[in-house]
């Protein structure tokens, strides 16, 4: 996958969560898992980004390991608001399985990194 995919990817990504968590209900439990999906999975681009202008192999797979950390994280909060009967899982599914694609995506490009 190329670099300017993945990048469009995780950016339309990071849109979807910022409107799932504009259409969350105004609770308490919603609104505190909603902020942590929302700083999760707006990170997950933004961290990727940093990894495409990296100096050094090292710092390429670091920034790569905190998008796949940010990624493993908006699974959790996703998980949580639908086991928690906050959102539908039928709303929630095709979220949860971009996710985790992105972090299939991320894994293998990680461990390519590491191999070369």
């Amino acid at each position: 996958m190329s670099e300017k995919v993945l990048e469009a990817r995780t950016k339309e990504y990071a849109r979807r969560v910022i409107r799932l968590y504009s259409a969350l209900p105004r609770s308490g439990a919603a609104q505190v898992l909603g902020h942590q999906l929302l700083r999760s999975g707006t990170s997950i681009g933004a961290n990727y980004r940093e990894a495409m202008r990296s100096r050094s192999k090292a710092e390429f797979i670091a920034k790569l390991g905190d998008s796949l950390k940010e990624a493993s994280e908006s699974a959790y909060w996703l998980e949580l608001l639908s086991e928690e009967s906050l959102v539908s899982p039928r709303r929630l599914q095709p979220l949860l399985e971009e996710t985790g694609e992105i972090t299939a995506i991320l894994v293998s490009s990680i461990k390519t990194a590491r191999r070369q």
